[in-house]
C-alpha cells in the first residue's frame, strides 16, 4: 500500500478520490486551503482508514514550500503525488486577480504551485521508487504567451486556466524525460469534462459529468503502473496539444518557470 498526498482534498473530485484511496488501505495525506474543512475531512477519512491533514494556501509559493517540507519529514514513505488541487476561469467577468507572490493567479495556482511542490518532494520520491506524480490537468489547453507569461495583455479568465494547463502538460513530459531512469513516473490527465464541481459552477457552467466520472483516471495512474510521460483522457491514453510535447516549449518554460521562482 502506498502513502499518498493529494492536494485540493476538501471538495469536489480530490475529496471523492482521497475516500476511494483510503478504502483501498492506502495512508492518505490530504491537504487543504481551510484548516476547519481540512480537519473535518481527515476526521471523516479516518473512520475509513489511515489519513493525516496538511493545510497550505498554493497561491503562496512559501506555504507550498512549507508544504513539501513538512510532509517530508512527517512521511519519508511517501511514493505517490497527486496534485489536484486547482481553481477554474473564475465567475463570469472577474478580472485578472494576483497570488500572494503577485503572480497571475491562476497560473500560480494550476502551474507553479504543482512545481514548487513537486520539487519539494522530489528527493523523497526518488528514495521510495518505484513512485509516482499525477499531474490533474485539463483538456483544455492553450499555448502560453512566453512574452506574456503573467497574462497582462487581453486577459481572460478561460484562457489564462488553458494556458496553466497547458504548461502543466509540458512540465509533466520534461520531466518525466528528466526522471527515465528513477523509477518516478509522473503523468498527466484530462480526468472528465466539467465535472460538477465548484470550480465548473462558478464559471457559470452546467455540469456534465460527476466527480465520480473522474475517478477512475486519478486513481488508476496514483495506484498502477501505466508508464511515465504519458497524457491520458479519463483512463484512455490521450494526445495533449501538440506544442506541449515541443523541446524548445520544454527549455523555454523551464527557464521562464526558474525566472518565475526566483523573484
Amino acid at each position: 500500500m502506498s502513502t499518498i498526498l493529494i492536494t485540493g482534498a476538501t471538495s469536489g473530485l480530490g475529496r471523492y478520490v482521497a475516500f476511494e484511496l483510503v478504502r483501498s488501505g492506502h495512508v492518505v495525506l490530504a491537504h487543504g486551503r481551510d484548516p476547519g474543512r481540512t480537519e473535518q475531512l481527515v476526521a471523516e477519512l479516518r473512520a475509513e482508514g489511515d489519513a493525516e491533514a496538511f493545510v497550505a494556501d498554493l497561491a503562496s509559493l512559501t506555504q507550498v514550500r512549507e508544504l513539501g517540507a513538512h510532509v517530508a519529514d512527517a512521511h519519508p514513505d511517501l511514493d505517490v503525488l497527486i496534485n489536484n488541487a486547482g481553481i477554474g476561469a473564475g465567475a463570469p467577468g472577474t478580472g485578472r486577480e494576483l497570488s500572494a507572490d503577485g503572480h497571475e493567479l491562476r497560473l500560480a495556482v494550476n502551474y507553479l504551485a504543482p512545481v514548487v511542490l513537486t520539487r519539494a518532494l522530489l528527493p523523497t520520491l526518488r528514495r521510495n521508487a518505484p513512485a509516482r506524480i499525477v499531474n490533474v490537468g485539463s483538456v483544455g489547453q492553450e499555448p502560453v504567451d512566453f512574452d506574456d507569461i503573467e497574462f497582462r495583455r487581453g486577459y481572460d479568465g478561460f484562457a489564462a486556466y488553458c494556458r496553466a494547463k497547458f504548461a502543466l502538460a509540458a512540465h509533466t513530459f520534461a520531466l518525466a524525460e528528466e526522471l527515465a531512469d528513477t523509477g518516478v513516473a509522473v503523468n498527466v490527465l484530462h480526468p472528465a469534462t466539467f465535472m460538477d464541481t465548484a470550480m465548473v459552477r462558478e464559471g457559470g457552467v452546467t455540469p456534465w459529468n460527476t466527480v465520480a466520472d473522474g475517478a477512475p483516471g486519478v486513481l488508476a495512474l496514483a495506484t498502477r503502473e501505466l508508464g511515465t510521460g504519458g497524457y491520458f483522457d479519463g483512463t484512455s491514453p490521450a494526445r495533449a496539444h501538440e506544442s506541449t510535447y515541443d523541446r524548445d516549449v520544454h527549455k523555454r518554460l523551464s527557464a521562464v518557470t526558474d525566472q518565475l521562482l526566483s523573484l
